[in-house]
Formats: C-alpha cells, sequence, structure tokens
C-alpha cells in the first residue's frame, strides 16, 4: 500500500472513530430557549431605549445603599473595599462616564458583586439616583425612571474619548 492510502486510511478511520466517540459523549448542557437569552437581554443603550418599568429617588437610594452597597463602597460612596463612587479627587463612575443610562445598566447587571442581577428595577433607578445626588449631578428630590434617566447630562459627557470610536 503506498504512503498516501495509508494516510487515507488512517485519516479515515480517525474521523470516523471520532463520530464515534462524540456520539458517546454524556451530552451536558442543553438547548438554550429564547427565554433563557430573554433574561440576558437586558442592556440600555444611551438614549434609554432598553429601560425598563420602574422608578426611584434618591432617599430611596441612599437605604438601598446602606443595606446593600455600603459593605463595598464606604458611607456615603466615599470608598470601601471597592472604588468609590463619590469623589472630586479621583476618578469615579459619577465624573467619568459619560451616559448616565451606563451607570443604571451596569448596576442592574452586574451589582451586588456578589448576587449580580439581583436588584429590582426600583431598587437600581434608587441606587442610580443616590449616586448621582450624591456627585451633585442631580437634584435630592428628583425622581429617575425610564424617561428622566437618559436626559441627565454627565460632567463628562463631552470630555470622554471612547476606545471605540466607531461604536458611537
Amino acid at each position: 500500500m503506498s504512503m498516501c492510502k495509508s494516510l487515507a486510511v488512517v485519516v479515515s478511520f480517525g474521523l470516523v472513530l471520532s463520530a464515534a466517540v462524540a456520539a458517546e459523549q454524556p451530552g451536558l448542557g442543553k438547548p438554550v430557549t429564547e427565554a433563557d437569552l430573554a433574561l440576558w437581554d437586558i442592556s440600555v443603550g444611551p438614549d434609554g431605549a432598553g429601560l425598563p418599568p420602574g422608578s426611584g429617588t434618591p432617599a430611596q437610594g441612599a437605604a438601598i445603599f446602606a443595606q446593600k452597597c455600603e459593605l463595598c463602597h464606604g458611607p456615603e460612596g466615599k470608598g470601601g473595599r471597592n472604588a468609590a463612587l463619590n469623589s472630586t479627587t479621583e476618578r469615579t463612575v459619577a465624573n467619568y462616564v459619560p451616559t448616565a443610562t451606563t451607570i443604571f445598566d451596569y448596576t442592574r447587571r452586574a451589582m451586588p458583586w456578589q448576587q449580580p442581577k439581583s436588584l429590582t428595577n426600583d431598587e437600581v433607578y434608587a441606587l442610580t439616583a443616590y449616586i448621582f445626588a450624591l456627585n451633585k449631578i442631580i437634584g435630592e428630590n428628583e425622581v429617575m425612571n425610564a424617561e428622566t434617566l437618559p436626559k441627565v447630562k454627565m460632567p463628562n459627557r463631552d470630555g470622554f474619548v471612547s476606545k471605540y470610536p466607531e461604536k458611537h
């Protein structure tokens, strides 16, 4: 048998063997359904597209912050084990992020870090309002919701330089 024919037999045998082994795999996981995907399809655009129903005030946010956020971010967001959210001397989300909806989106998706996606929409609106009020971006009595949040002008909106300018 020539070298080429031998190689063809080995390759053919290998393909048959790998197909047989694949068929014997335990079948871990499960197919992803549209309902599964919907749980993670929660992105919010800079214009507010994707914001859910709900609302919150800085006062409501203060109580939630004390209970669920203060351990990591410190009293009044001035810094704890993790980043400060309220500071005039260092970069924080409030003075760096260019759009208000980014704060809502990140908080809803990733906070608290040990239980991401555990906050209700009302809690996220309230926490966002609290962070903005601490940083004097909004007044202490303003309500954040799907209508008001996209209208908040962040301090660095016009100074932000995107790493991915083609996406803006």
